[in-house]
């Protein structure tokens, strides 16, 4: 991955697995953080945003707030576009949240649209691809489909928050599991996650032994 978070360029996939808020902060993280992002929805992502969380559109605007030359929106179907092409250079791929029916296509190899493709390309170039899971339930095809993905390079990382920062709001859950995502990227950031961090703050007495 390059040194600087100015110079990276992340794929965020974006599907219709119940987590909306998960994507639209990790894409205001990464945006914040200097990142390039370029951003693909699934229809059913783009109706998570619709349901979830209230948007009439998918944008940057209604994303992040505002316009940003760092949010890139490519069409899903366009299976030509450049990041369809291992010569596009990028520092890897997010899949936030991802689906049982992406996780399948995702380990089957197929690339019948634009987000699956450049997943494929991620694996094939030795780039770095986290997925984040966001069902429960996972039935046994789910557990096969996401071992294939980690034997093929893949990076699993389930919406889990941890509760040891001892989050008080939704918004602090949401930032855990984002936080955990962007260091598996490698882009620095302030987010609360750091058990370490929670030591130094409590004192000596609520050290693990």
């Amino acid at each position: 991955m390059n040194g600087s978070t100015a110079e990276k360029t992340v794929v965020v996939g974006v599907t219709g697995a119940s987590g909306a808020v998960y994507a639209r902060r990790l894409v205001q993280c990464l945006c914040e953080s200097g990142v390039r992002v370029h951003l693909i929805v699934t229809p059913n992502g783009k109706r998570l945003f619709v349901d979830e969380l209230g948007m009439t559109e998918v944008s940057a605007a209604t994303i992040l707030g505002r316009d940003c030359d760092h949010l890139t929106l490519h069409a899903y179907r366009n299976v030509g576009d450049t990041l369809g092409s291992g010569s596009y250079a990028t520092d890897g791929m997010i899949i936030c949240p991802c689906s049982s029916n992406t996780l399948a296509s995702l380990a089957a190899g197929l690339a019948g649209n634009l987000l699956d493709r450049a997943a494929a390309v991620t694996l094939k170039e030795g780039r770095k691809l986290v997925v984040v899971i966001r069902e429960m339930p996972m039935s046994r095809i789910d557990l096969l489909n996401s071992l294939r993905l980690s034997e093929a390079g893949a990076t699993i990382c389930p919406a889990a928050p941890g509760f040891y920062m001892m989050p008080t709001t939704i918004d602090e859950l949401v930032d855990f599991v984002v936080g955990k995502v962007l260091d598996l990227v490698g882009v620095p950031h302030t987010l609360n996650t750091r058990w370490a961090d929670q030591l130094k703050a409590d004192g000596p007495q609520h050290q693990k032994v």
